[in-house]
């Protein structure tokens, strides 16, 4: 039972379909990654193993973290940037191959770092789904200028078209810092109007997953859509810190549902 459980306000029940939670594990030793989800596991619906920090732990450790994440309910997965990288090496059939032995059933597809080129992307999820996969996909550059040349209208049309392709959710590239990229201003701050628009012009909204990775971004985004918006890039430190904030127990968003 929860400390002052009477000042809790009850929270869908996982499995969610609304708000999510996103967590980067970018390399989290087992005993700790045991003794944060024993604190912070339900709160938690997806756990990614960042960018490729998976290919420099030995699988035994990778293995064990996958199968006792799965215990809390959560979904690991492999970061975009993994997926992209076999996709350079030619080894996309392979990379799957390896996800399915060491115990994924959730992938990330994207295209934020190479030249993948946008129709090819949609076939890999078509794949990925194809072969068993739960599948997220991201949308976005990693590199500033180029994701600043991506339209809000086609950003949008990349997001309907992933999701018809079998995507279960589509992630708003943020990065890990949350600055200068996307949706984020070179502060950190969100730029209302253009989030505004993706949200109106999408056919389901609910299916998106804003990366958030800084504390004033989270509040922005509960503020703004509810303690029920899905949320993506979020540091270990700070899964107990977004609840609260989803849950009105921190100054930010006391009172305010």
């Amino acid at each position: 039972m929860k400390a002052f459980k009477f000042l809790l306000k009850d929270r869908e029940s996982k499995p969610r379909n609304k708000g999510i939670t996103m967590v980067l594990d970018k390399g989290l030793g087992y005993e700790t990654a045991k003794c944060l989800m024993e604190l912070a596991g339900e709160y938690v619906d997806y756990l990614k193993f960042g960018w490729g920090t998976t290919v420099v732990q030995d699988e035994h450790i990778v293995k064990a973290k996958i199968k006792m994440y799965k215990k809390y309910d959560i979904k690991p997965y492999t970061g975009g940037t993994l997926f992209e990288l076999a996709y350079l090496n030619n080894k996309v059939p392979e990379f799957f191959d390896e996800a399915k032995r060491l115990g994924f059933d959730t992938l990330e597809i994207s295209n934020g770092s190479t030249e993948l080129s946008y129709d090819k992307k949609l076939d890999y999820i078509e794949e990925a789904v194809s072969n068993g996969f739960h599948v997220l996909s991201e949308v976005g550059k990693k590199n500033p200028v180029l994701d600043k040349d991506i339209t809000l209208d086609e950003r949008i049309q990349h997001m309907e078209n992933e999701l018809n392709a079998g995507s279960s959710k589509v992630i708003v590239e943020a990065r890990e810092g949350g600055k200068n990229i996307g949706i984020f201003d070179e502060a950190g701050k969100a730029k209302d109007d253009e989030i505004d628009y993706i949200i109106n012009n999408m056919s389901d909204s609910d299916k998106i997953i804003w990366e958030a990775p800084q504390k004033d971004q989270q509040v922005y985004f509960v503020l703004k859509l509810g303690r029920d918006v899905n949320l993506g890039n979020i540091p270990t430190d700070d899964i107990i810190s977004l609840e609260t904030i989803r849950c009105g127990l921190r100054g930010d968003t006391l009172g305010k549902f």
